[in-house]
């Protein structure tokens, strides 16, 4: 059993805007390019152009179709799932190996290949579905935050984030500490009622999700507009000759 650190003062995560994802999988494509060559790659991929693909991804973007209540129409959901970096993560705590395991530095979870079996614990325990085992490393992978990326001072600053959120093309993606409370992440999270992801299991994930702000019911018919009757006589000429021939 693997121990965790102390809690951490600083908390990575993201925040996810269920108002304006249009389910496009940008995040996903971006993700899936930049961790195929970064710590945690391959990110393989088999038989992708068969009948049965399988592959390593560590975004997925579901979409929901939600039904119409009585102040709501029905509308589609997109909701992107990847790790969301728990504070008291159980797949950490059940690896056998000390594989998983979650920084005190900053609370990003990760998977030490080296030290990894391949049991698949860590993915039973997590309830969010949120590792990928892949069979042809034999190791199980998730999403490192780009860690490889976020520290990077090789890079441009403002491309020091994870991979998925410089691609989003709605902004529907946020990155930053959650553990501030100052910060321009958790200010949003204040202002639009950011929730975690199912917080009764106890696992407090950091990750937080924005809901979708009400939509309208169905558009009310305008008024009709009153029928205006027009005197043909008072026209020039030219538009009474047109008026006839229109009107035949």
């Amino acid at each position: 059993m693997t121990m965790l650190p102390p809690p951490s003062a600083k908390k990575l995560g993201l925040v996810i805007d269920l108002d304006i994802c249009v389910g496009c999988h940008a995040c996903a494509v971006a993700c899936k390019e930049w961790n195929a060559g970064g710590i945690a790659g391959p990110l393989t991929d088999e038989d992708p152009y068969g009948a049965e693909p399988m592959g390593v991804w560590f975004n997925r973007v579901h979409s929901y179709t939600l039904d119409a209540l009585e102040d709501q129409p029905a509308m589609t959901l997109h909701f992107p799932r990847s790790c969301l970096h728990c504070e008291q993560p159980a797949c950490v705590t059940v690896c056998p190996t000390g594989a998983s395991y979650k920084r005190a530095e900053d609370g990003i979870v990760l998977v030490d290949e080296d030290k990894c079996i391949g049991c698949k614990l860590c993915s039973w325990a997590c309830p969010y579905g949120a590792r990928e085992y892949s069979e042809v490393e034999g190791v199980m992978k998730k999403c490192t935050l780009c860690v490889d990326r976020i520290y990077n001072e090789n890079i441009p600053e403002v491309s020091r984030q994870p991979a998925c959120v410089q691609a989003c093309p709605t902004r529907a993606r946020h990155f930053g500490d959650l553990g501030d409370e100052d910060s321009a992440i958790s200010k949003l999270v204040a202002d639009r009622g950011g929730v975690p992801l199912m917080p009764d299991l106890g696992y407090a994930p950091v990750n937080r999700y924005l809901p979708p702000r009400p939509r309208r019911g169905g558009e009310t018919k305008p008024a009709p507009m009153p029928e205006e009757k027009l005197d043909a006589s008072q026209l020039p000429p030219l538009l009474r000759w047109l008026d006839r021939a229109l009107s035949r």
